[in-house]
């Protein structure tokens, strides 16, 4: 087999205190790598400035201008996190022979690439990064971590646990993710969806290298409601089991109201229908709002739009 081109492809949204750091520890890897024959050397690092506010693309272009190996793109407006891996990858899949995605903070521990490569050499097309544990984490993410694991599961979605977006992809399944054409992306979902052969490398989830993180808890949700509702139809079934069990709960109110009445105690029924309006009404609205989530998904994808806009390409 012959010694791959690799292209890293890093997202970069109000990096320019990070990057600075990332890029000395990955031209330190990738020189490793040129010296053992790991990596062709036409294999390159792709950062992708995803609207930054702050001096990431001035950080992107020294790069780039100092050492040929730093490729910059510059998105003509924040396209978001999943998009931005879409515009690194999308504008690397012809020049590459395989793609590694991994986060502007190094906070995923570089040296699995090592291994990343090795299962990619025993034929792997898609190797996961794997978080060995999640110790680091405050009780509160690690619970609503591995809650939302646990609910994708059940949902039916094959995702690989403790995975994020840290992964090798060879030429051929890259090529084949490019082939979606949704525009409500989850890539932890859908790259399980392509069904080439998968391996997985653990490591240590290390401390953010430098600025703040990118995901606070607003984010977090929404990424999380994201991923249910892009790659699972089964809430909207849900909705419709808990419609049913309201039903019966009113079957059995109405035989409370009508003892009630037979038995003279009318005034009493005030309260249990009082409950009954607040949970009907609680369901229904719970109910629209989650159509109106499926509903706005649909609405988004029969627009057809760009999932990015290229500013600039420094290659």
């Amino acid at each position: 087999m012959k010694t791959p081109v690799l292209f890293i492809v890093i997202p970069c949204y109000n990096e320019q205190e990070a990057l600075p750091i990332t890029a000395k520890r990955l031209t330190e890897l990738t020189d490793d790598m040129l010296a053992r024959g790991i990596i062709d050397p036409a294999s390159r690092i792709v950062l992708v400035d995803d609207g930054s506010r702050d001096a990431t693309w001035q950080v992107i272009s020294d790069l780039h201008a100092a050492d040929g190996r730093f490729e910059g793109v510059k998105l003509a407006h924040n396209a978001g996190h999943m998009n931005a891996l879409w515009a690194g990858m999308t504008l690397s899949a012809e020049r590459c022979d395989c793609v590694i995605t991994i986060d502007a903070d190094l906070q995923d521990d570089v040296n699995a690439m090592y291994g990343f490569l090795e299962e990619y050499g025993k034929g792997a097309d898609v190797v996961a990064g794997v978080r060995a544990s999640r110790e680091k984490d405050t009780f509160f993410k690690r619970t609503t971590a591995q809650g939302f694991y646990k609910l994708m599961n059940k949902l039916g979605v094959e995702m690989v646990y403790n995975h994020a977006d840290y992964r090798l992809l060879s030429k051929r399944a890259l090529q084949a993710l490019l082939s979606f054409g949704e525009v409500n992306m989850f890539l932890r979902g859908m790259v399980p969806m392509l069904g080439f052969k998968t391996a997985q490398v653990t490591y240590a989830r290390g401390e953010r290298v430098a600025g703040e993180s990118k995901y606070p808890l607003k984010k977090m949700v929404a990424f999380a409601m994201e991923g249910i509702t892009s790659l699972s139809n089964k809430p909207i079934r849900y909705v419709l089991l808990v419609g049913a069990l309201c039903v019966l709960l009113g079957v059995v109110m109405a035989v409370y109201v009508i003892a009630s009445l037979v038995r003279g105690h009318t005034v009493a029924g005030w309260a249990s229908i009082m409950m009954s309006i607040w949970l009907l009404g609680g369901v229904q609205l719970m109910a629209l709002g989650l159509i109106g989530e499926y509903i706005g998904k649909i609405y988004m994808e029969t627009k057809r739009r760009p999932k990015f806009i290229l500013e600039e390409h420094l290659k």
